[in-house]
């Protein structure tokens, strides 16, 4: 075993900064208000089966379909604009039927293991060790978890103006984020 807390602490805050479970409040709290009920503990689970399953097996997945993992990653920044464009300016751009649970789709993928998080996962796998990785995505799932099984206090806690607010802020944040993703992977497509 080769653990090492600076690898586990680094791995935990790339990892907390791509999930940004935080910033996801808003959109947490406006699934549950359509599906009245998100199942924490299966969203959780799920998305820590998929971050572990996409660390081991997903660069291999990529290639077998004919994906590299810079394309995975444009892709994957779409998804974020699209979504921080829906906060920004509070438009809904996906319509889809009233799902009966928010619980695997949209929260446990790709909200908690999106596009963004299992890119990341690639980038660490090569260079740390991973069961340093594993121990980072245990420690962001609890997280998770605890805000996820929380969002109804956070909900009052906040009010309705902070919700606006934040909702806001993370827009830009993940607008940015977008950006970055974007102009990063295009340039390894280009070349």
């Amino acid at each position: 075993m080769n653990f090492n807390f600076k690898e586990i602490v680094t791995a935990t805050m790339v990892l907390f900064a791509v999930i940004d479970i935080l910033g996801s409040i808003p959109i947490i709290i406006g699934l549950r208000k359509k599906v009245g009920h998100i199942q924490s503990e299966k969203a959780s689970i799920v998305g820590a089966c998929i971050m572990v399953a996409f660390l081991f097996v997903g660069e291999s997945i990529l290639s077998l379909i004919g994906i590299d993992v810079n394309s995975f990653a444009v892709a994957g920044a779409f998804i974020i604009f699209f979504l921080a464009i829906e906060m920004v300016l509070g438009i809904t751009l996906y319509k889809d039927d009233e799902p009966e649970s928010a619980s695997i789709v949209p929260i446990a993928f790709p909200l908690i293991a999106g596009a963004g998080t299992l890119t990341s996962l690639l980038s660490l796998r090569a260079e740390y060790y991973v069961e340093n990785i594993i121990v980072a995505i245990v420690i962001n799932v609890i997280f998770v978890y605890i805000v996820l099984k929380s969002s109804v206090k956070i909900e009052k806690i906040l009010g309705a103006t902070g919700l606006n607010i934040i909702r806001k802020v993370f827009g830009v944040i993940l607008l940015a984020i977008a950006v970055k993703l974007f102009a990063t992977n295009i340039n390894a497509l280009l070349n």
